[in-house]
């Protein structure tokens, strides 16, 4: 388990996609942390849907998105472990995926809070 350790960290792809996923995510959590007494209760969340109160969801909502990247990175670091001796494209690409995942995420509640305030 060991070996496996040092090639994650030796391989520069793997290393800064998943070092850049956790600042980032750690970010999003500060930032949510700071601004979450100030939000007003109802938030444009769910911008697919047509105007009017099925767009707003409450404020804990914006939790949701933190919650399932955080899941998601998770998963995915115990995953690329795994398969990194193997097949290390794939790990890579699964680091790249998580980094795209967390910024977007990050993107999203970063916009929607300055939408609110």
């Amino acid at each position: 388990m060991n070996e496996v350790s040092k090639l994650v960290k030796a391989d520069k792809i793997v290393r800064w996609g998943m070092t850049f996923s956790l600042i980032l995510l750690l970010f999003q959590a500060g930032i949510i942390a700071v601004f979450y007494l100030k939000l007003p209760p109802l938030l444009p969340l769910f911008n697919q849907l047509p105007w009017g109160e099925e767009r707003l969801g409450a404020t804990y909502e914006l939790l949701l998105p933190f919650i399932i990247t955080t899941v998601f990175f998770l998963f995915n670091y115990i995953l690329l472990r795994k398969l990194y001796i193997t097949t290390p494209l794939i790990s890579r690409i699964i680091g790249i995926t998580t980094l795209l995942s967390s910024l977007l995420t990050f993107i999203f509640v970063v916009r929607t809070i300055q939408l609110v305030l």
